[in-house]
């Protein structure tokens, strides 16, 4: 059986679009997982979940973003912290009208109850008796900390305590991730949207699982970005300078 694993679509259908294609160059895939962060700060929400939910025994799991437009939480800086800190202003109200812009689209559209059931992570015993865990960020967790390769083994490990899994395949920090952890695999899928610089080509997992054992192998699909940001700009995104920023590459991971 072959398992297609991808994260972070974050309303951008161009990059998924690519990744479902370079899916179906490679035999296509048996069963999909889609772990998390679907529809927030990218500029057509819709489209993702209308694709995603086509797909052929598809599983999904909640992501951090997925819970603020549903609950109206919201990331980092908060309100009070601007008031400490006026600098973080123009970022705090950049990060309300993303989000209340997204949230409004999910509503209209009838999708809010749908995003709102979303489970926390997925699991799976594979042929083989693999046991396969699928979170957002870490199991238990949708939001920080996350999986990325600056943590030692360590701190992975902490994350990792009593997950009750083999292999443990995440997303959330966009920032692709392969390592052996006190006998726990742990991989992180990266990113179909807003992959971190320098290489900013979408990012997913293919595994294919027997009796006999798995193979699981990282993909990376280029997609074309220009057409993603000319139509960020056309959708008027209250985040597009951000997006934008993104997608061009003019960003670093904050724990780098």
């Amino acid at each position: 059986m072959r398992l297609a694993l991808l994260s972070d679509v974050h309303g951008n259908p161009i990059a998924l679009d690519a990744v479902l294609a370079d899916i179906r160059s490679q035999g296509g895939a048996d069963a999909y997982w889609v772990l998390g962060d679907l529809v927030a700060i990218g500029y057509d929400p819709v489209t993702v979940l209308q694709r995603l939910v086509a797909l052929p025994n598809v599983r999904f799991a909640r992501g951090n973003t997925d819970r603020y437009v549903v609950t109206g939480e919201r990331p980092d800086p908060t309100p009070q912290a601007a008031q400490a800190d006026p600098s973080l202003v123009p970022r705090v109200v950049q990060v309300a009208g993303s989000f209340a812009w997204t949230q409004g689209y999910i509503t209209a559209t009838g999708w809010l109850d749908w995003l709102a059931q979303l489970p926390l992570e997925q699991r799976r015993t594979l042929p083989d008796g693999t046991r396969l865990l699928g979170v957002h960020a870490a199991p238990g967790c949708d939001d920080d900390p996350g999986l990325h390769p600056a943590r030692s083994d360590a701190e992975l490990q902490a994350l990792l305590d009593g997950c009750g899994a083999d292999l443990v395949c995440a997303g959330h920090t966009h920032w692709p991730l392969d390592r052996q952890v006190s006998g726990v695999r742990v991989v992180n899928l990266g990113s179909v949207s807003n992959p971190w610089a320098p290489d900013l080509r979408a990012s997913y997992v293919l595994v294919e699982a027997g009796a006999s054992g798995y193979r699981l192998q990282h993909r990376r699909v280029a997609y074309d970005r220009q057409a993603a940001i000319e139509a960020v700009q056309r959708s008027h995104h209250p985040g597009a300078e951000f997006l934008v920023g993104h997608m061009l590459g003019q960003f670093q991971p904050w724990w780098g």
